[in-house]
């Protein structure tokens, strides 16, 4: 499942059966980098993808659950998964 959003327009691979759409990959790939403080990764989402962080995370949390998604970066998607749960865990 490509989490598309109708209003945004598509990188280009939402043609290709089975591929993620740039923005998904776009998504992982600033989650597999570090951050130096708080703000940064919010100011990047803005900048970078143009989109504020409530609709980074939605995206982000539907991509974890998709295979596509797991096959592009697993070791990111299998890393934010056990964050997810034990996230969960503690509540």
């Amino acid at each position: 499942m490509t989490v598309h959003d109708p209003d945004e327009p598509d990188g280009g691979t939402e043609d290709v059966p089975g591929a993620l759409s740039d923005r998904d990959r776009a998504v992982l790939a600033l989650e597999r980098r570090p951050w130096p403080g708080p703000g940064a990764k919010e100011r990047a989402i803005r900048e970078e993808l143009g989109m504020g962080p409530v609709r980074y995370y939605q995206i982000l949390n539907a991509l974890l659950d998709d295979t596509r998604a797991l096959a592009h970066d697993p070791i990111t998607v299998n890393r934010l998964r056990r964050v997810r749960e034990s996230r969960r865990d503690e509540r």
